[in-house]
């Protein structure tokens, strides 16, 4: 592991809908000061990107996630903790599959691990004819409720989804984001993530049922679930003090960050937090995010890396 960084290197600019923003958050910058933070643009996400040219074949998500041993190998990481946002949990997660031993834990937040049905394809194809793009982007980023209030959050992101100048690699993005292979995750089975999860959804949110069907297939003994009320569909944005707190406790279960000091959740009354526990040789993993719980006291770990994949 390398030492901290605190410059922590980022690749690529902000882009819309990613975890960016949760890293800028000031409770988060306890968690940045140990480890080293890269943020991973997908292709012609960035900004400032140009526009690819008509009849560019866009990479699969699946082709994306084999992109990512090279990026450490020029960064000369050995093993990441992951976090990503939709699209991005989706590509991190196919690859932790083929690489676990270079992912020590994975943040997934509004992750769907299914390809779409035909009804889903279906259902897709309909709206397309009666919604612009970035209506459709809207739709699956906020839920209906949030839509129809109209918030200045909402108004914000219409805006920008409306007038980013690379809307036409954004529908490249999202087309291949529909597109995806089902993962086929099975609890038990041979395709598994085998490292610690946190997976982190909005009640009432788009990707609810999605999220709460991947939490059925992976090792309750490895994976925290963090399903928080009133933040929408989008809880890195509506939620970034809840979700921070989270992500300490997510890492001091895996041995890092034992000083630090929990107070938001264990006053919170409105997140709602499951999981198991398990116990890993001498390391507890502890699963169980507790409204009641304070901090324990846990083997202080080296400095590690954290990497965003953006959705």
């Amino acid at each position: 592991m390398a030492p901290p960084n605190p410059n922590a290197r980022r690749y690529s600019p902000t882009t819309m809908w990613d975890s960016t923003s949760l890293f800028q958050f000031g409770d988060m910058q306890e968690i940045i000061q140990n480890f080293v933070r890269v943020h991973v643009d997908a292709p012609g996400m960035e900004e400032g990107a140009p526009v690819f040219p008509l009849g560019y074949q866009y990479p699969s998500l699946d082709q994306l996630a084999d992109m990512i041993p090279c990026i450490l190998q020029y960064l000369n990481f050995s093993t990441v903790i992951g976090v990503g946002v939709g699209a991005g949990a989706y590509v991190l997660s196919r690859y932790t599959l083929t690489h676990p031993d270079t992912v020590e834990g994975l943040v997934l937040i509004n992750i769907d691990p299914n390809a779409k049905g035909w009804m889903d394809w279906a259902a897709h194809k309909l709206t397309g004819l009666t919604s612009s793009i970035p209506e459709m982007i809207l739709g699956h980023l906020f839920s209906q409720e949030e839509l129809s209030g109209n918030s200045e959050l909402i108004q914000k992101y219409r805006h920008i989804i409306t007038h980013a100048p690379n809307l036409e690699n954004i529908e490249l993005y999202w087309n291949s984001y529909n597109n995806r292979r089902d993962l086929n995750l099975e609890r038990g089975g041979a395709v598994t993530l085998k490292c610690p999860v946190m997976l982190v959804v909005g009640d009432q949110a788009p990707h609810e049922d999605a999220v709460v069907e991947c939490n059925s297939k992976l090792d309750p003994t490895q994976t925290s679930f963090l399903k928080m009320a009133d933040s929408g569909g989008q809880p890195q944005l509506t939620q970034p003090g809840k979700l921070t707190e989270a992500f300490k406790y997510f890492l001091q279960g895996m041995g890092y960050m034992a000083s630090s000091c929990m107070t938001r959740l264990s006053r919170s009354r409105t997140a709602s937090l499951t999981s198991a526990a398990s116990i890993d040789g001498n390391r507890s993993r502890s699963r169980t995010l507790s409204q009641s719980s304070e901090s324990g006291t846990l083997p202080s770990g080296p400095p590690g890396h954290t990497m965003e994949v953006s959705c």
